[in-house]
């Protein structure tokens, strides 16, 4: 029991702390090429946190290490990460050993039980059709991750509708390739936007005090 309830605490603190981020700057930096993790650091100041979506199980660990060492949230997309299978063991290893702030996953099951391990959980959907909102809403009855992020961002009047049903706060990406799209996603109620182009990570600004409550719970 005692070691759950470290875990539980782990998970609400570094979950509150992410919040606080994202209120604060709203970009996220998604690394697809390990050469941009230089480009990452220097903008500590720009970036709220890091989505990891590079590396194998011999690498990844010294990917976070170097993340938390300039006290950025890192959370591993675990579909593209190679060699680390998402069973219970393999989620072990990973709260345990490689210890990032938390996953990114579109797997109900993994996030439940990564959230169960202490780590934040983002669980990711991809809006393709209009069953894709009755899908998002049946897996947050099941899953119940910390945040949700919803691909691809083009489609930004798409936020206020799944905002309509949960009080998560909303990470979006995919397709952006311009300030002003990060812009009009901003304007839709997202928390914050996810890219991996380093050219688009720089301070989107805080939320108006009106947004932020209507965001951030």
């Amino acid at each position: 029991m005692e070691a759950k309830g470290t875990k539980n605490a782990a998970n609400a603190a570094n979950h509150a702390a992410f919040l606080r981020g994202l209120a604060e700057h709203r970009t996220i930096a998604s690394i697809k090429d390990p050469r941009h993790i230089e480009i990452a650091l220097s903008l500590r100041s720009q970036i709220s946190g890091i989505f990891l979506l590079t590396g194998h199980i011999g690498v990844v660990k010294g990917y976070v290490d170097v993340f938390k060492e300039h006290h950025f949230p890192v959370f591993l997309h675990l579909e593209k990460i190679g060699g680390l299978s998402t069973d219970n063991y393999g989620l072990d290893y990973l709260a345990k050993v490689i210890k990032p702030t938390g996953i990114i996953s579109t797997k109900t099951n993994v996030i439940k039980t990564a959230k169960k391990m202490g780590l934040v959980t983002i669980q990711r959907f991809f809006l393709v059709d209009s069953e894709g909102l009755d899908n998002i809403a049946k897996s947050l009855g099941q899953s119940e991750p910390d945040v949700i992020e919803v691909m691809p961002a083009r489609i930004p009047d798409m936020i206020g509708k799944v905002k309509a049903f949960t009080s998560l706060p909303i990470i979006t990406g995919g397709l952006l390739y311009e300030q002003g799209h990060i812009e009009e996603c901003l304007r839709y109620g997202a928390a914050a936007i996810s890219t991996s182009k380093p050219e688009l990570w720089r301070d989107a600004g805080p939320a108006s005090e009106q947004t932020k409550d209507r965001r951030i719970i």
